[in-house]
């Protein structure tokens, strides 16, 4: 006997050595980077209509998901721009 699916059921899993959250709904599911909130998304209803409305489904979540080169940039954008903010904070004026 089956159980039904009336909330959200997390799983962790790994791929290609990185960790992502799979979060199973009753809608559909999302596939997001561990830590994040965006991900791919797929509803049930796209998944079990066909094969032309899985692949638009399945493109639009790819358009919208998460982009591993992006958020390696902005990442360490975010780190060099901390710690110039940080040093120049704690750093003494030497001008007077």
């Amino acid at each position: 006997m089956t159980t039904k699916l009336d909330g959200p059921l997390k799983r962790e899993l790994s791929i290609e050595g990185k960790p992502y959250t799979l979060t199973l709904s009753p809608a559909g599911f999302n596939l997001a980077p561990k830590g994040r909130r965006k991900g791919y998304e797929l509803a049930w209803v796209d998944l079990v209509s066909g094969e032309a409305a899985l692949a638009t489904a399945l493109n639009a979540s790819l358009a919208r998901g998460p982009k591993p080169e992006a958020n390696a940039a902005k990442a360490a954008s975010a780190k060099n721009t901390s710690r110039s903010v940080r040093h120049s904070r704690t750093s003494p004026q030497k001008a007077r």
